[in-house]
């Protein structure tokens, strides 16, 4: 146990090193650029018919196209390490570094069906320290509603994670039944592999998409129009673009006209996942808290306790419980440890009336077709993780 904890200790100080040094890059690279500006104040004292030429070329010049295709550059390389949108202006003057986001590896086992069972309950436990500054001040930690990560809001803000009204949001949401999600979870890019990554920036750059820009509906149904003829070389039938419409629709629940680019960024990484990794390996990617929540479901519509429900009931659980939920149903009198959302359909509002609007009308086939607790899982797992993210947007539309 000693050596495990040495190396545990050598990580974590190797790690606040290599953070420190990159403070201090930082700082280096900036004063290289303060003395060119004095160097080059000093070499253009000339005449003044030179300095108002100079500025005359300057001025007619305009805007540099190595200084544009430098700041698109950026945006890519943001879009590939995962970092999200960072905008030039942000101060990050006393402010820690944020850490380096490693994507994650396909293991040899990914594609094998994980052993997930159904009488066999999970023990939900958070982290006791912050992730960030790993200090231990009990109930100002604010809890992942995904992973057992726990945070203080002041060193999320010292961060950059919590900017303008983030702040109230974490703290009014963090310790309710719908929980909030960390910077990690709430990422859905940070699932996919290097290589998927690479995949999706490839799509991305051949459909002309700037990153970190909104998309309105006429670039949404142009760009899926543009991937399935890339895919099928065949136009997108009229069936499928009123889908596209109604995902658009979902992805801006604000009806502002546009989706936003982490929520368009978030769709495609969900999307990816359904096409290239099967179903056992999406199921490897839930966490403990995911797999708790989804068994209450299971066990709340499983009325005759016999393993089996309906399809319409699968059907109910990916519209309510795996899909996301407005403010107004939040309860602050709940424990920290709850796993998930309450929805209208679940056990804990089970004795209030269900919304007749609510519950979807299942046809007879749906029915007849029975699903155990695997088929179940399979199913719905690509909602469980399409609802990770904060924003209210619905990244994975689930199908009427």
């Amino acid at each position: 146990m000693g050596v495990l904890m040495s190396r545990r200790q050598t990580v974590e100080r190797v790690q606040k090193v290599s953070l420190a040094v990159s403070a201090f890059k930082d700082g280096l690279r900036e004063q290289p650029s303060t003395r060119r500006r004095a160097e080059a104040g000093t070499a253009r004292q000339g005449t003044l018919e030179q300095e108002v030429q100079e500025g005359e070329e300057e001025a007619s010049a305009g805007p540099s196209q190595p200084e544009e295709s430098s700041a698109s550059k950026a945006a890519w390389e943001r879009l590939r390490d995962g970092r999200g949108v960072e905008p030039e202006e942000f101060d990050r003057a006393n402010r820690f570094t944020p850490p380096a986001f490693i994507r994650p590896k396909r293991e040899l086992h990914d594609d094998e069906p994980p052993d997930i069972s159904l009488e066999q309950r999970e023990q939900i436990l958070n982290d006791e320290m912050c992730e960030i500054c790993e200090v231990w001040t009990a109930e100002s930690l604010f809890p992942c509603r995904i992973c057992p990560r726990v945070y203080h809001d002041g060193c999320l803000r010292r961060m950059g994670y919590l900017q303008k009204d983030s702040t109230v949001e974490v703290t009014e949401t963090a310790h309710t039944e719908t929980g909030w999600s960390c910077y990690y979870c709430d990422n859905l890019n940070l699932l996919l592999t290097e290589e998927e990554m690479y995949s999706l920036m490839e799509t991305l750059k051949n459909c002309k998409i700037i990153p970190e820009s909104c998309l309105t509906l006429d670039d949404f149904l142009h760009y899926k129009h543009q991937v399935h003829k890339q895919q099928f070389e065949r136009t997108m039938p009229e069936a499928q673009e009123e889908q596209a419409a109604l995902q658009f629709n979902a992805l801006d629940p604000d009806k502002k006209g546009h989706i936003e680019w982490q929520d368009f960024l978030s769709h495609e990484s969900i999307q990816l996942l359904q096409k290239i990794r099967p179903q056992n390996a999406l199921l490897r990617l839930l966490t403990p808290k995911e797999r708790e929540r989804a068994r209450t479901a299971f066990l709340a519509l499983d009325q005759d306790n016999d393993g089996f429900i309906g399809e319409g009931e699968c059907r109910q659980a990916r519209h309510t419980w795996f899909r996301k939920h407005q403010k107004e149903m939040l309860s602050c009198n709940v424990s920290i440890s709850h796993v998930g959302p309450i929805s209208e359909g679940s056990p804990a509002s089970s004795r209030n009336s269900k919304s007749p609007e609510k519950i979807l009308p299942a046809t007879k086939q749906e029915e007849t077709r029975s699903i155990d607790w695997p088929g179940f899982l399979r199913e719905n797992v690509a909602y469980i993780l399409a609802a990770r993210p904060n924003s209210a947007a619905l990244h994975l539309q689930p199908l009427a």
